[in-house]
């Protein structure tokens, strides 16, 4: 199945550079570009893709208002969405995250990781660059409210637990079912089970609320 992508960015080199590394894969294609946040939206609602990679700063709409307008919690059908920054403490970053952004990526992450963020979104995995998982989310949740998150009304398994830890700290659904010795499908279950229990979208907002309880550690 080929991954259908909306590239944006204001920067014409980095928003050719970004379509030139996805079109090179025999799997993604870049269906649309966008050079400032209101063209973004347009187009992501006329062409509905399957991924869509945003900028954080940009003329017109702000990457956080892109977010909030194709994946924020009013939106019936949210897309999905991977923010792409200079700066990985930006706080228009952790602002995206919260509207409901899948994953979080910086410009110099290269090609590779690049690529692994689009699949990664486009089948419901999140992916934050790994080398600062822990500290975004970390960050995020030193600036939560001073209340803690409220506990699901049906307690987590202790199988549960350890999905969620590991999806704190950054692990895909294939890296957690090998490390906890378990199928994908189970891991997928577990997933599935924990953004209902906990009551949240993406697997980013259950790795948040796994830092705001204090499961995992800052």
């Amino acid at each position: 199945m080929t991954v259908r992508v909306l590239v944006a960015d204001d920067q014409d080199l980095v928003r050719t550079g970004l379509t030139m590394i996805l079109d090179a894969q025999p799997d993604i294609e870049v269906v649309g570009q966008a050079a400032d946040g209101t063209s973004a939206v347009e187009f992501a609602q006329q062409l509905r893709p399957d991924v869509c990679l945003v900028d954080i700063r940009m003329p017109g709409l702000d990457g956080i208002e892109v977010t909030e307008r194709l994946a924020g919690r009013g939106v019936a059908d949210p897309m999905a969405i991977v923010v792409i920054t200079t700066f990985d403490l930006d706080e228009y970053v952790h602002g995206a995250l919260r509207a409901g952004a899948r994953g979080f990526l910086l410009k110099d992450a290269g090609p590779e990781l690049l690529v692994q963020a689009v699949h990664a979104a486009a089948i419901g995995d999140a992916l934050i660059a790994p080398n600062i998982t822990r500290r975004l989310l970390a960050t995020l949740a030193a600036g939560s409210p001073a209340t803690t998150p409220e506990q699901p009304v049906e307690p987590l398994t202790q199988r549960e637990e350890e999905v969620l830890r590991l999806v704190a700290r950054g692990r895909t659904n294939a890296e957690i079912a090998a490390d906890l010795f378990i199928s994908l499908t189970t891991v997928k279950t577990h997933v599935a089970s924990l953004l209902t229990k906990i009551g949240v979208r993406n697997r980013v907002e259950i790795a948040m609320w796994a830092y705001e309880t204090g499961r995992v550690g800052h």
